[in-house]
């Protein structure tokens, strides 16, 4: 889909009521169906981060920017995700944190994103995090610069194949809480992506998909 085109629907994609759980299930690994409501994790006291979900022109075609994170010691060590991080004490808000770390990760100026709306927040087991994500767009064509320390290279995904059903299959995963489970993920050029990212994907693309099907 053209850019012009997508950003005709932003208004709509702003008041458009979040489906958080519903679609985050769709996407969900068995084992994690469990810490979809809040009462299930609150008592664990996680620590926040955000991440920014932002959707940009290329040739003049909308795309969404996922990161190929670098190898390091930890959980999410070579995983795709959405450029973010974790709060730090000059954060102003959680919105203020997507917009640093995406600046940090993949050379994004903050200045150059107009934040559309917060999604719905995910709880992640094995880290202990509480994410929130934010969809945000950016008017231009972005050259990133990827943070090597941190990551691998950026995957500029296509919104046709973002919306294309196609693209969801389930792959045998062994994970932090699991060995050799079967679980349901994107495909975005070579990588699988799922789990936390998956259902943050699964409910922005129903989003979406629900404000053009309204057409």
């Amino acid at each position: 889909m053209q850019f012009q085109d997508f950003i005709k629907y932003i208004p709509k994609i702003e008041k458009e009521k979040l489906l958080a759980e519903d679609a985050h299930a769709k996407m969900a690994p068995l084992e994690r169906i469990s810490f979809l409501k809040e009462e299930n994790y609150i008592d664990k006291n996680p620590r926040e981060a955000a991440v920014l979900m932002l959707f940009y022109p290329k040739d003049k075609e909308t795309h969404l920017a996922l990161i190929v994170r670098n190898t390091y010691p930890g959980v999410h060590s070579s995983q795709i995700g959405f450029p973010g991080g974790k709060v730090e004490l000059t954060d102003k808000n959680l919105e203020e944190t997507a917009l640093r770390e995406t600046h940090e990760e993949v050379g994004v100026s903050p200045d150059k994103v107009e934040i559309i709306k917060p999604f719905s927040k995910i709880y992640i087991p094995p880290s202990n995090f509480l994410v929130s994500p934010f969809m945000g767009i950016s008017h231009h064509e972005l050259s990133f610069i990827p943070d090597l320390d941190e990551v691998k290279r950026v995957l500029e995904f296509p919104l046709v194949q973002f919306l294309d059903e196609n693209r969801i299959t389930r792959v045998k995963m062994t994970t932090s809480y699991a060995t050799d489970i079967e679980v349901p993920a994107f495909m975005v050029d070579k990588y699988i992506v799922w789990g936390a990212t998956a259902m943050m994907m699964s409910e922005l693309k129903e989003t979406i998909k629900i404000v053009l099907n309204s057409v």
